[in-house]
């Protein structure tokens, strides 16, 4: 199976790790400037709203970082031990599915402000939020997990003193593991996109009957839109397999380069997405990142 995977020549190789990097960097600078003003301003420290979203912006930069450094280090190693592997993935696979499940949180947060706004304060407190993120990497690291457990019971212990190829499709590639994928996602994102359609309807809905505060619940409504956008981006990880595999039989000659752009689209460019909902948007910490450049 190893020697069927072709390998780019050194300039393909160098150029597609060139941007991989460059736009890592790029991206990871962004959030970590969203980061570092979240950490020296109180104010947000006292806000779920933006304790879920930093949140999120830490995740993708985990997210972004395993996933670029995996691509570049098996570009050089190639070939990866199963035991080093198996954490690369298992943390891989933990923050990916942290995104879905903490939009979904996020918009919940924004249902009860609009639509419950006299609870708002009592139901979501920053203690209840941080207790709310273990959950979520609870419920995020259990998948993970269970990939190895199934792996090393279908699997002899000479296994972890192997190299493979780091990749899911190869080293969890069990019909046990594809049952649990189906069974997982199924759960996973049909809960997500219940709580997105559910919330919006209902902000859309306050958003009309409201006879003040009209600004408010129209923001609400567009970033919980936005979030479905988001969720649509991160949905790609899960059809990336299936786009691949149909994309290499079409066009077989250029099966490095797709699954290159595959992986920009799926793993990349949407960790963009995060900085540019609040950042952007929300003029609070619009003003918080302005000062933090004017003063730096």
């Amino acid at each position: 199976m190893n020697s069927t995977i072709p390998r780019d020549p050194f300039n393909d190789a160098f150029i597609k790790n060139f941007i991989s990097v460059a736009l890592g960097l790029i991206i990871n600078y962004i959030n970590g400037t969203f980061v570092l003003v979240f950490l020296k301003n109180d104010i947000f420290h006292r806000d779920p709203r933006y304790i879920l979203y930093i949140h999120l912006v830490i995740n993708d930069m985990i997210m972004l970082s395993v996933s670029v450094g995996l691509q570049v280090a098996t570009y050089i190693v190639r070939f990866f031990n199963v035991s080093v592997c198996c954490v690369m993935l298992f943390f891989a696979n933990t923050v990916t599915k942290n995104t879905p499940l903490n939009l979904a949180c996020m918009a919940i947060e924004r249902y009860i402000a609009i639509c419950k706004p006299l609870h708002h304060s009592q139901i979501c407190t920053a203690q209840r939020t941080y207790i709310l993120i273990c959950f979520i990497w609870t419920m995020s690291t259990a998948p993970a997990l269970s990939d190895i457990l199934i792996m090393t019971s279908a699997q002899p212990v000479t296994i972890f003193s192997t190299n493979i190829l780091c990749h899911t499709s190869y080293l969890y590639n069990s019909w046990q593991h594809a049952v649990k994928d189906t069974v997982v996602n199924v759960l996973y994102l049909s809960f997500v996109w219940t709580m997105l359609i559910v919330t919006y309807i209902r902000v859309l809905l306050a958003a009309n009957a409201a006879v003040s505060d009209q600004t408010s619940a129209k923001k609400s409504r567009n970033t919980i839109l936005l979030h479905g956008f988001q969720l649509l981006l991160c949905m790609l990880s899960y059809v990336t397999p299936l786009l691949s595999s149909t994309l290499e039989n079409l066009y077989p000659q250029s099966r490095t380069t797709i699954i290159f752009i595959l992986f920009l689209l799926s793993n990349v460019l949407p960790r963009l997405l995060s900085p540019l909902i609040y950042g952007v948007r929300d003029k609070q910490f619009a003003q918080r990142i302005r000062l933090y450049f004017c003063c730096k």
